[in-house]
């Protein structure tokens, strides 16, 4: 839906001392704003527990109300020049300091610790953590780009290392899992480790079946046989705000607290419950802390110094993080976290007693994958992406996981739910969507890709196209090959267990060019 303004605006000024421009830029805004609204109403809600992914929310209004208030404030500024916007480091500093000491950051604080001091910086992301922390790690190293370095780590740790490797010219080195737990054993890391790896990354937890990596044992193996320059990041963008609350504990040591932790991410805009756009990566050590940065006076212009990948940016999402971190303090924390950890009991206990599904056993925290039950037979299975789809149609989105092969036998596929304090509300709901769903999908075949992809499939099965020859396809040619998706020609109601099929039997750097494809399909219009 558009609103499209008039062409032209009537002659004549306004009342006296106001600028005829105001007017005429009010009534177009407004119309924009009816044109957004309208928009965002086709969208599904980012409050209320109905999306399981994405989306992170604390159940309470009067936080989103505070976030919006605080944003609003720091309207404007500009974050790249901390000396010009004095609030920026004041606030960026006070999210660090936060962020450091609920991940075990102060305890090498004191005289004589300049080594075991901790750093921070406040990014855009979780991606741009990682990315920042495997640029330090290479810079540290002494590497230069293109040399060969690399990154060493689970092949469930987060895409965002495989960006970070492919943007800073290293080489991702990704480790096999148990297929049937998602777990990946440290002397297998370990083994990974040479004298081209510059970092070795642990999640926690793993987004695709919520592991908390072995983190002390991966960090006494380093210790103990390797060059003290490799770092050892954490992965902590999902859990790092919400495993150091949780009831009980979570049964490990992972955060900073591990000496040889050398980095940690964690981001705010997950379980710190601010507004998209906030996280945080510590690193151990002024040097290290450093090493990601960019400076240059290489120029006609003004002496360039960016912390981030961004130049120029906004101060709204740390001043709305910040002032959330400020109102939450750890009891509030505390509370939410209780509340999650609540409802992703009763989830996992009532999703487990849906015949034809297995939930994943994980560690503590706050994801649950489920996959099809192998133990039924074909006729009472069911399959999670179909039942992603039906749970979807019913008003709850859960989110579908493609099978991953590897050599030791594939993780199969799987839906993903992350709970959040909200969930609590919604938990009997979400059990009968779920149960009423499984019924509906019971017993019905694996989906089939999309027909769009059939002749395509059909010929790298028979040996008559190669991946070579589809990666060599023009741009133009991989778009009309995803048109017919997008049309719906598959007939599958616009869910995405079609296309998770294709991706599933395709080869993985196809697949990736025909995901890109769609995506930026969608994007285009």
């Amino acid at each position: 839906m558009t609103v499209e303004p008039p062409d032209t605006e009537p002659p004549g000024a306004g009342p006296a001392g106001t600028d005829p421009l105001e007017a005429v830029i009010a009534r177009r805004g407004e119309a924009a704003l009816e044109t957004l609204a309208a928009l965002r109403a086709s969208d599904p809600p980012t409050t209320g527990g109905r999306v399981l992914s994405y989306v992170y929310d604390s159940g309470l209004e009067g936080v989103d109300r505070l976030a919006v208030r605080a944003a609003g404030l720091a309207h404007g500024v500009n974050g790249l020049d901390p000396t010009v916007f004095g609030s920026v480091a004041r606030i960026h500093g006070g999210i660090v300091n936060r962020v450091r000491t609920i991940l075990g950051g102060d305890a090498g604080d004191g005289p004589g610790s300049d080594d075991d001091e901790v750093h921070g910086v406040v990014t855009s992301g979780g991606t741009e953590s990682c990315v920042l922390a495997c640029l330090a790690a290479r810079e540290v190293s002494g590497r230069a780009p293109g040399s060969g370095g690399t990154i060493v780590a689970p092949v469930t740790v987060h895409a965002a290392f495989r960006k970070a490797a492919h943007i800073l010219g290293m080489r991702f080195v990704g480790v096999e899992v148990d297929p049937d737990t998602g777990r990946v054993a440290a002397e297998d890391l370990l083994a990974a480790v040479d004298h081209d790896t510059c970092l070795v990354v642990c999640s926690a937890s793993s987004y695709p079946t919520g592991v908390i990596d072995p983190v002390e044992q991966v960090a006494a193996g380093l210790d103990a046989h390797h060059d003290p320059r490799i770092g050892l990041h954490v992965d902590a963008c999902l859990g790092g705000l919400v495993l150091p609350f949780w009831p009980g504990g979570v049964g490990s040591t992972w955060d900073l607290r591990v000496r040889r932790v050398t980095s940690i991410s964690a981001d705010l805009h997950k379980y710190g419950f601010a507004p998209k756009g906030t996280s945080v990566l510590l690193s151990r050590g002024r040097a290290r802390h450093r090493a990601s940065w960019f400076s240059t006076v290489d120029w006609p212009g003004y002496p360039v110094v960016n912390p981030t990948l961004s130049g120029s940016k906004p101060l709204e999402p740390a001043a709305a993080a910040w002032a959330v971190l400020e109102a939450l303090g750890d009891d509030g924390q505390s509370e939410l976290v209780a509340r999650t950890a609540r409802a992703t009991g009763r989830l996992v206990e009532g999703l487990a007693g849906i015949e034809g599904l297995r939930v994943i056993a994980s560690d503590p925290g706050p994801l649950i994958a489920v996959v099809a039950d192998g133990c039924v037979g074909d006729a009472r299975r069911v399959h999670p992406h179909l039942w992603a789809d039906e749970c979807g149609r019913r008003g709850i989105a859960v989110q579908a996981q493609p099978a991953y092969r590897q050599e030791r036998g594939a993780l199969p596929s799987s839906s993903h739910l992350t709970i959040t304090p909200v969930t609590e509300r919604l938990t009997d709901e979400i059990l009968d969507v779920a149960r009423a769903a499984a019924e509906a999908v019971r017993g019905l075949p694996d989906p089939s890709p999309p027909a769009a992809f059939a002749d395509v499939l059909a010929a790298l099965e028979a040996g008559a196209l190669s991946p070579g020859d589809l990666l060599a396809l023009p741009e133009d040619d991989v778009h009309a090959m995803v048109s017919g998706v997008l049309a719906g020609d598959d007939g599958d109601g616009g869910g995405m267990a079609a296309l998770l099929a294709a991706i599933e039997r395709l080869p993985a750097e196809v697949g990736a060019r025909l995901v890109r494809a769609y995506l930026a399909a969608v994007m285009e219009g």
